[in-house]
């Protein structure tokens, strides 16, 4: 294992993400997300995206999960970024390893882009999967409110949401966030399928603190981690 990158703020491991796993202690991280290998049978630049069949993915996948739940505090939270083509299948694996009473959202993503398709719908979303070790998970209320400004010609109930909720219009399990564009200049860096801050933003501010340890397994193009430092 390669310890690629380290400050006091950060460290940056090359290695299989099992093998990081095993060396951690129990009850160790506080937030952990992970936008997964989808298993489109794809091969990207940087990686290569085929685990063979879907039992044979999550065969791959359940030492690992297994791992993430050991090193999660008990105070907590786990995001699961996958699509449609594994998403049934980690689902219940989360259900049987953290209880099905500990999940907390199903998150949709949903992006402004998808290839045309002459006899489907567009898929134009990710899914998110959100669970806690217990029910004492860390949970920052101030967070869960949409500040953007509201329009003075906005619908009636719309202002009157606002006049109710002064921080704003609370967050749903649907977040409408636009994918990066490919000639985007300032988050661009030239990973295949790398995510916009402004979701790993809603996630860590939520859901962890300044001090806490975010661990991203997954690692892409090291968004979580950049965004981490930044709150």
């Amino acid at each position: 294992m390669k310890t690629y990158y380290k400050n006091k703020n950060a460290r940056l491991y090359q290695c299989d993400n099992l093998e990081l796993l095993n060396s951690l202690p129990d009850n160790y991280i506080d937030l952990i997300y992970c936008d997964i290998l989808y298993n489109t049978g794809k091969k990207f630049k940087y990686y290569d995206d085929n685990l063979g069949t879907s039992e044979e993915a999550i065969e791959w996948y359940k030492p690992r999960l297994i791992e993430m739940k050991r090193v999660l505090k008990d105070s907590g939270l786990i995001y699961i970024h996958c699509d449609w083509r594994l998403h049934p299948y980690i689902r219940i694996e989360l259900d049987k390893l953290f209880n099905i009473n500990n999940f907390r959202n199903e998150i949709i993503w949903e992006y402004n882009s998808a290839p045309r398709k002459k006899k489907d719908f567009g898929k134009r979303h990710d899914i998110i999967l959100r669970y806690s070790k217990t029910n004492e998970y860390y949970f920052n209320d101030q967070s869960q409110y949409i500040r953007e400004p509201y329009s003075p010609t906005a619908p009636r109930g719309y202002e009157k949401e606002r006049y109710y909720n002064p921080l704003g219009k609370i967050v749903g399990d649907v977040w409408k966030i636009n994918m990066l564009g490919q000639n985007d200049k300032t988050e661009r860096t030239g990973y295949d399928t790398q995510k916009p801050k402004k979701l790993l933003e809603r996630i860590v501010d939520s859901s962890s603190n300044k001090e806490d340890i975010v661990a991203d397994f997954f690692m892409g193009s090291g968004t979580t981690g950049e965004v981490a430092i930044e709150l």
